[in-house]
C-alpha cells in the first residue's frame, strides 16, 4: 500500500469512527432500529426474501405505534436494497430506523454504505439501538505487516492483518553444512558453501519483492525478519534486498523454529513493535512539520485562515488535522434580501456564542446560516479537490500534543515557499488582529 492510499484509508477510518459514535448515541422508541450487514459473497435476493418474511412477522406486533415504525423501517431497508443489483465487493452495511433526538423529536435515519475493506459478518437485528460491533471490529487494526521467516531449511513469506494471517509463499532449500573434512579442498568446500548461501539470500530477496510489492509500491506497513541463524541479519544488510523494502523493516527477531511455527512465534515476539508502527509514522510526520518550521523554509502553514488560504492556492502537499478538531464551517448570507453574496466563516464553540460573528461588519445587518458542518468533515470530503493528502493525527504522542496545543490542531506541509503572513498583512491593511474568521 502506497503512502497516498494509506492516507486515504486513514480518512475512511476516521469517517467510520465518527459514524460509529453518532450511531451509538442514537436511541429509538420500541424496536424500530434495524442494523443489517451483508457480507461480500452474499446474494441480494436472499436478503430481500428474508426481509419479506420479517415484514410478515412484524405485522403481528400488538403495539400499533411499534408495529408501524418497524414496518416503516423494513420498507426503507427494502427500498435501499433496490439501489443495488449485487452486493458490493466489500459487502454492504445498512442502518435504518426512527431515532428520538435530544429535543424529543423523532427523526428518520437511513444510511447505507460499502465499507473500506471486506466485512465478513452477516447481521440482521431489530432493536432500540443500532449495533456497531462489526464496524468497530473493522477498525481494530487494518495495517498489513509482512513477515519473512528464513533459516537453513527454507523460507516462508506471510502477512498479518489484524488477527488474520496468510502465508503467501514458502520454499525449502538444501544448504551444505560445515564439516571438517576436505583436506586441500576445504577452501573449495567453504567457497561452494558461501556461494549456495549467497544464492539462497538472493532468491529470498527476489521472492520478497514479488510478495510485498505491486506497481512499484510496498504493500505492507512494516516488515519483520525472523529466523534462527544469522540469515535474517545477512538479508537485512544485503545489497540484493530491495531498498524500498529495507526501509520498511520494523524488527528483526530470533526464533527457535522455521516454517509456520516460526511464523506464529515471530508474530508474538514482534507484537509490541507492530502496535507502535502507526504511532511512529505519526511522530515522523509531525517531526517533519516541525523541521520545516525550525528551518524557517516557508513551506508550512498553521491555523485555520493560513491553512485554508494555502489550500485554495493548491500549495498544500500534506494537510495535517487533529482528529477532534472542534471548529465548524458556516455558510452565511445576509438576511432580508441584503444581496446574494455568501460568506464562509470558521468558528470555535466559544466564537459561536458571540453573536457579533453572525453580523455583517460593513452593513451591521444580521447574517443567516445557510448550512454548517464540522471543518474536519468538510476537509475529509473535499481535500482531494485541492490536490492535498489529508493526515488525521491524535494527540497521544508528545509531538501530536504539541501540534494541537501550539498550532491549533490544523496545519500543512507545502510544496513550495509562500509568504502567507505577508499576503495576510496586505489584505488586512496591515491590521495586526489575528482573525481566524476569513471568507474566500
Amino acid at each position: 500500500m502506497g503512502d497516498e492510499s494509506a492516507a486515504d484509508r486513514n480518512v475512511e477510518i476516521w469517517k467510520i469512527k465518527k459514524l460509529i459514535r453518532s450511531l451509538e448515541m442514537a436511541r429509538g422508541n420500541g424496536t424500530s432500529m434495524i442494523s443489517l450487514i451483508i457480507p461480500p459473497k452474499d446474494q441480494i435476493s436472499r436478503v430481500g426474501k428474508m426481509l419479506a418474511d420479517e415484514f410478515g412477522t412484524a405485522s403481528n406486533i400488538k403495539s400499533r405505534v411499534n408495529r408501524l415504525s418497524v414496518l416503516g423501517a423494513i420498507t426503507s431497508v427494502q427500498q435501499r436494497l433496490k439501489l443495488y443489483n449485487k452486493v458490493p465487493p466489500n459487502g454492504l452495511v445498512i442502518y435504518c430506523g426512527t431515532i428520538v433526538t435530544d429535543e424529543g423529536k423523532e427523526k428518520k435515519v437511513n444510511i447505507d454504505f460499502e465499507p473500506f475493506k471486506p466485512i465478513n459478518t452477516s447481521l440482521y437485528l431489530c432493536d432500540n439501538k443500532f449495533h456497531t460491533e462489526a464496524l468497530t471490529a473493522l477498525l481494530a487494526d487494518d495495517s498489513k505487516f509482512g513477515f519473512i521467516i528464513m533459516d537453513g531449511n527454507g523460507a516462508l513469506f506471510g502477512t498479518l492483518q489484524g488477527n488474520t494471517r496468510e502465508v503467501l509463499n514458502k520454499f525449502t532449500v538444501d544448504l551444505p553444512k560445515k564439516h571438517g573434512r576436505g583436506g586441500q579442498s576445504a577452501l573449495r568446500f567453504a567457497r561452494l558453501r558461501m556461494e549456495k548461501r549467497h544464492n539462497y539470500t538472493r532468491k529470498v530477496a527476489e521472492v520478497a519483492v514479488t510478495c510485498f510489492m505491486a506497481n512499484d509500491k510496498v504493500q505492507v506497513a512494516g516488515l519483520v525478519l525472523a529466523g534462527s541463524a544469522d540469515f535474517k541479519t545477512e538479508l537485512s544488510q544485503s545489497d540484493m534486498f530491495d531498498n524500498r523494502l529495507q526501509t520498511k523493516i520494523v524488527k528483526i527477531v530470533d526464533i527457535s523454529y522455521g516454517g509456520e511455527n516460526g511464523f506464529n512465534q515471530a508474530i508474538e515476539l514482534a507484537a509490541d513493535c507492530l502496535a507502535n508502527v502507526k504511532f511512529i509514522q505519526e511522530k515522523k510526520l509531525i517531526s517533519r512539520y516541525f523541521d520545516e518550521i525550525s528551518l524557517d523554509s516557508g513551506r508550512y502553514c498553521f491555523g485555520v485562515s493560513q491553512t485554508l488560504r494555502a489550500l485554495e492556492m493548491g500549495s498544500v502537499e500534506i494537510l495535517i488535522c487533529w482528529e477532534n478538531l472542534d471548529i465548524t464551517r458556516f455558510r452565511l448570507k445576509a438576511a432580508e434580501g441584503g444581496g446574494t453574496e455568501e460568506k464562509i466563516v470558521f468558528l470555535t464553540p466559544e466564537q459561536e456564542k458571540d453573536k457579533s460573528n453572525f453580523t455583517d461588519k460593513e452593513s451591521g445587518g444580521d447574517l443567516e446560516i445557510v448550512d454548517s458542518m464540522p471543518l474536519l468533515e468538510w476537509l475529509a470530503n473535499n481535500y482531494k479537490t485541492f490536490g492535498a493528502t489529508l493526515e488525521i493525527i491524535t494527540d497521544r504522542s508528545q509531538e501530536g500534543s504539541q501540534f494541537v496545543r501550539g498550532f491549533g490542531g490544523i496545519g500543512g506541509i507545502m510544496r513550495y515557499k509562500v509568504d502567507l503572513q505577508g499576503l495576510e498583512d496586505i489584505e488586512n491593511g496591515m491590521d495586526d488582529l489575528d482573525i481566524d474568521i476569513y471568507d474566500y
